[in-house]
């Protein structure tokens, strides 16, 4: 018997699955998608069904199961019905209560070496994460400038930077997995070159295909497409009316310099942003005027200025969506916030990560790579 995640099956998982299979039948006990969520703050990449489904589609493979338990030893239950003569596990996932729980039944242990079959490189579901090189986005300042429903009332900018994936963000945490995931769906691990606008508008109707009830705003595909610093002008329509972009390695440093994002939580799934908004001119026009000052004090690497427009943007959006915030978020933001320059919540709040604009280090935080025009 072996247990695991068995996510983005890969030539690694298959020559662990061959070895084991010279032990007898060979039961893979794979592990829920809700486990794996609970365990590592993230959605797999393939679902329990499909990843069963691959799993069985393997000759070395007798049977297959989806763990039934929850935590580091979600498949006791299996384990004990199945009740193996041999446990096996590789390098990384020899612990010493999977060691005692096979010496309490008496089932043999064995640990298995990481190795590629024979002339394949080296594979983990780690390292195929980080050979996708689409980027991430953070929306600075002006975000539900991007709606309609905020725009009508004024013209107004969202600002964006596009990050290297120098971190696999959480799922639901507002930095734009969801757009990510239909990037790499469309373009594979990296983007690809070509006219960015055209890309940016190929990604946005993509993610909303005809009939889908809530529209993803744009600066999410264009915030992901458009390398460096981006200023995305609004004005009552779901696509701006112009894009402008800063590459600026000074300024570009000034911006990583002062970012450091504080982990929260991801959103809870059926949270809704939406509930309670007050959405009206004056309230737009705050989020426009903070979003411009903000543009205008990061090409000047004004920190103060920058960090005092970056909470302005933040709580305009706040004042029209007030479900961004619950009262253990506020508590947290309430803890940082008077020793920042600046904060806001990633994407539409309600989890995902403080953003802190602050001159020194804080621990616990990630730093973030802007990603320049040459990146691949």
């Amino acid at each position: 018997m072996v247990s695991g995640c068995f996510d983005m099956l890969h030539s690694g998982h298959v020559a662990f699955m061959h070895e084991a299979a010279a032990y007898g039948d060979l039961y893979v006990c794979i592990g829920s998608d809700n486990t794996i969520y609970k365990l590592k703050n993230r959605w797999t990449i393939s679902d329990e069904n499909e990843r069963a489904y691959m799993i069985r589609a393997l000759g070395c493979v007798h049977e297959v199961r989806v763990n039934s338990g929850e935590g580091k030893l979600d498949f006791l239950e299996e384990f004990h019905s199945i009740h193996p003569d041999v446990f096996v596990v590789n390098e990384d996932g020899d612990t010493p209560d999977k060691a005692a729980l096979c010496q309490a039944r008496n089932v043999r242990y064995v640990v298995l070496k990481r190795e590629p079959h024979g002339v394949l490189k080296p594979r983990s579901t780690t390292s195929i994460r980080q050979d996708i090189r689409i980027p991430y986005r953070i929306d600075l300042a002006g975000g539900w400038l991007d709606q309609p429903s905020v725009s009508q009332f004024t013209t107004g900018p969202v600002l964006t930077i596009s990050l290297e994936p120098t971190h696999t963000f959480d799922e639901r945490g507002g930095m734009s997995t969801s757009t990510r995931r239909t990037a790499i769906e469309l373009w594979g691990p990296h983007l690809p070159v070509g006219d960015l606008e055209r890309m940016s508008r190929v990604l946005f109707c993509c993610e909303n295909p005809p009939g889908t009830p809530y529209i993803s705003g744009s600066q999410d595909s264009i915030g992901i497409v458009y390398p460096g610093l981006n200023k995305l002008n609004y004005a009552g329509h779901y696509w701006p009316e112009s894009i402008e972009s800063v590459d600026d390695e000074s300024v570009l440093q000034f911006l990583e310099s002062h970012l450091q994002l504080l982990p929260l939580h991801p959103r809870e799934m059926g949270y809704d942003v939406l509930a309670d908004t007050r959405i009206d001119a004056a309230g737009a026009s705050a989020l426009a005027d903070a979003a411009n000052a903000a543009w205008v004090a990061a090409q000047a690497m004004d920190p103060v200025a920058f960090g005092a427009a970056f909470t302005a943007s933040f709580r305009a959006q706040v004042a029209m969506f007030p479900n961004m915030v619950d009262l253990e978020i506020q508590a947290i933001v309430d803890q940082h916030a008077p020793h920042a320059l600046g904060h806001k919540l990633s994407g539409a709040g309600g989890g995902g990560y403080l953003i802190l604009f602050r001159q020194e280090d804080y621990p616990g935080t990630l730093r973030i790579r802007i990603r320049r025009p040459d990146f691949l």
